[in-house]
Order: C-alpha cells, then structure tokens, then sequence
C-alpha cells in the first residue's frame, strides 16, 4: 500500500517537473502566459521553468522567414493590366506584439499581412506607366514602399527586411497582351516585307545581269558563227573557181545539175520552155 502511495506521487511529481519545464531553441523566443495573460516575453534560449498548471509558455521562430503570395493583378497609369509575382521576407520583431494580434497562429499573420503588401504595390504600381513597371527599377518600387509596409507590419509584431518583384507578365487574355502580339505581328511583318523586297530587288539584278550575260554571249557566238560561215563560203568559192579553171564543162555541167534539181524539187513544177533553150543542154547530152 505504501509502494502504490510512493509511485503515485512519484508520478505526480515528474508530471508536475515537466509541465514546469520548456525549452527555447537558438533562433526561437519564448513567452509565458500565467492564466492566459502575459506574464513574460523575450525568453532567450535555454531551459527555463514555469508555474505548472497557472503558467504556459509559447515558442516562436525569430529566423527570417518567406512569404510566398500568389501572383496580384494590377492597373498601370495607362489602365492596363499587369500581373506581379513577388515575395517578402521578415521575421517576428515583437513577440507581445506578436501574439496579440495573431494569437500566436503564422497562418493569421500570413493572411493579414499579404493584404498590407499587396496595397503597397499597388499604389506604387498604379503611379507607373507600363513601361516604366515592366522595365524600370524594382529595388526602387519596392524601396518606396517597404517603409510603408513596416509601418502596417508593425501592428503584428512582425518586421520585413526585404521585398522583391520575381516577375511582371502581361496576363493572359487581356487587352494589353493581345495589343502587344499584334504590334510583334505588325513588326515582323514589316521586316518579312522588307526582306521580300530586298530578295526580289536582288532577284531582278540577278536576272538582268544573266540577260546581259545571255545577250553578250548569243551576239559573240552569232558573231563567230557569221565568221566562220563566211570563212566557209570563202573556201568553197575558192574551191569551186579552182574546179572550174581545171574543167569548165565538167563544173558547167554540175550547176546545171544544180539547177534542175532545184527546180524540180518540189515534184509537181511545170517549166516551159523551147526545144533549143540552153536550160536543156545537158537533158539531150552531157557535154
């Protein structure tokens, strides 16, 4: 009996040790709550006690952390669309504060703050033309307004020490978008035609440098045919007077010859003549 006694007490007495013990980690801080109401905070690292029962403690990360939004529209100066990827980066600057404001939950802080960011940007957006979003400064966008951001930041404890814009795309299906695929559309159609006309330019000189070419070469070839054709007819005139130097009848006979086949060669010629006409010589005779 007295064994259970000691046990039951032993036992009552490591609950009570550990409910009046908690750790804080390095990189964290603690805060303690005596009947839900805070008694201290700051908590450094180590091993620390408590009141068991009346007093609880909370652990809270102090490291820089992420938030990771999801990607904002919004309207330029010009009252286009432009859609902002972007991602801040704090940590918790008053723990009191802290748990006073979100309850010691991330995820409330996380849904309060978002909104306070995204209104910054916006008006800084806002005052900014598309170009001037697109492809100005970020660090300057951003650096005007993450004082602004602190000052709505401050109310929950939390301190952000940096912002940064990932992307800013045109959304898709907006009107900006498709006005800038039509001006791409419209550039690369004036280059295509540019690139056309220079071809067909080059084209045309191509062709009328063969045409010359052509020309230069069918007049040198006629030319050297005419030559040789006259060189030709020189030749066979030379030969023929000195046929008929070494046997005039023999050469009167074969024009003659010449001559009737000419006339003849249709097969249906009709020539009438008279009997003794010297056409007929060589018909009644060869000599």
């Amino acid at each position: 009996m007295k064994f259970s006694v000691w046990m039951s007490a032993l036992a009552v007495g490591v609950l009570l040790l550990l409910g009046s013990v908690y750790v804080v980690n390095e990189g964290q801080t603690g805060l303690v709550l005596k009947l839900g109401r805070i008694v201290h905070t700051g908590v450094g690292p180590g091993l620390h006690f408590k009141v068991p029962l009346l007093e609880s403690a909370q652990v809270f990360d102090t490291r820089l952390q992420v938030l990771d939004a999801e990607p904002e529209r919004y309207l330029t100066s010009e009252k286009k669309d432009v859609s902002v990827d972007f991602f801040a980066i704090g940590a918790i600057s008053d723990v009191q504060a802290f748990y006073r404001a979100t309850g010691g939950d991330e995820s409330v802080a996380v849904q309060r703050l978002t909104p306070i960011i995204k209104d910054a940007l916006r008006n800084e957006i806002n005052s900014r033309t598309l170009q001037e979003a697109v492809s100005g400064d970020r660090a300057k966008i951003v650096g005007d307004q993450l004082a602004l951001i602190n000052r709505g930041a401050a109310n929950l404890g939390i301190k952000i020490t940096d912002l940064r814009i990932k992307r800013i795309d045109l959304p898709e299906g907006g009107e900006v978008i498709g006005q800038v695929y039509r001006r791409m559309s419209a550039q690369r159609y004036q280059v295509a035609s540019k690139l056309r006309a220079e071809g067909e330019e080059e084209a045309q000189k191509i062709r009328s440098q063969a045409d010359r070419e052509q020309a230069v070469i069918a007049a040198e070839a006629e030319r050297d045919a005419q030559k040789l054709r006259g060189e030709g007819d020189a030749t066979a005139t030379g030969l023929y007077a000195e046929a008929a130097q070494r046997d005039p009848a023999f050469y009167a006979f074969h024009r003659s010859l010449e001559a009737y086949r000419k006339s003849f060669s249709t097969g249906d010629s009709v020539i009438v003549m008279e009997r003794n006409d010297p056409f007929l010589q060589y018909m009644k005779s060869d000599r």
